[in-house]
């Protein structure tokens, strides 16, 4: 097996589902290797599938293992790697926090087509839209209860360390920024040590030195 994973991602301004696993892989300080893959290219669909049958990103390899999916690839890297702390220790916490996972994972449509992730800009709150306010509604609501629930240990969702849980909503975190969502003091506190992390920071730079520009991302008015 190779000494490093290559992680494959999209732009790091747009790209979403690739900060992922990123965040994840760099918070836990894995050694790894990136190919950024230009979203929106002509490019792109060939080369992605040289990496992701999905025709998708992001994607892992490593050695002879290929892994493609945000979720997946954390399982992975989780298992793979003693010093990643993926989920919780406890049974009962780790069971929540795969729930909290996936739910990120499979649901909010509305906020992820009418807030794409746009990390370098500031854009206008959206407009009254109850699908989309409900979409917030339930992930601050989420955020709360996890605070409540394990903000005596730690920082995190669930407590002391940063779960998959965490890297699944990180990019919420920059959506709340660039649209300038209104939150509660709870919430707010939870943006503001995400988007603190050395990770979070590094991923922001590289977003503000990318000069490529999607229209589709910055012309979505919802």
């Amino acid at each position: 097996m190779q000494a490093q994973p290559l992680l494959i991602i999209g732009n790091y301004n747009y790209s979403s589902w690739s900060l992922r696993p990123w965040l994840l892989m760099r918070h836990y300080d894995v050694p790894f290797q990136v190919e950024r893959l230009l979203l929106g290219t002509d490019s792109f669909h060939c080369e992605v599938r040289k990496y992701s049958p999905s025709g998708k990103v992001p994607a892992l390899v490593h050695g002879e293992i290929d892994i493609w999916d945000s979720l997946a690839i954390c399982e992975y890297v989780t298992e793979t790697f003693d010093q990643v702390k993926g989920w919780p220790s406890d049974v009962r916490t780790r069971a929540e926090a795969r729930a909290v996972a996936a739910e990120m994972h499979s649901g909010f449509l509305t906020l992820r087509t009418l807030m794409p992730m746009n990390v370098r800009q500031t854009l206008a709150p959206r407009g009254p839209n109850a699908e989309l306010q409900a979409e917030i509604d339930r992930i601050c609501q989420l955020w709360r209860d996890l605070r409540k629930a394990h903000g005596a240990s730690g920082p995190f969702l669930f407590g002391p360390h940063l779960t998959i849980a965490d890297a699944m909503y990180a990019p919420v975190v920059y959506r709340f920024i660039s649209y300038q969502t209104e939150l509660d003091s709870v919430c707010r506190e939870y943006v503001n040590h995400m988007k603190g992390l050395p990770a979070m920071r590094e991923w922001r730079e590289a977003s503000l030195a990318e000069t490529e520009v999607l229209s589709i991302y910055e012309e979505n008015e919802g």
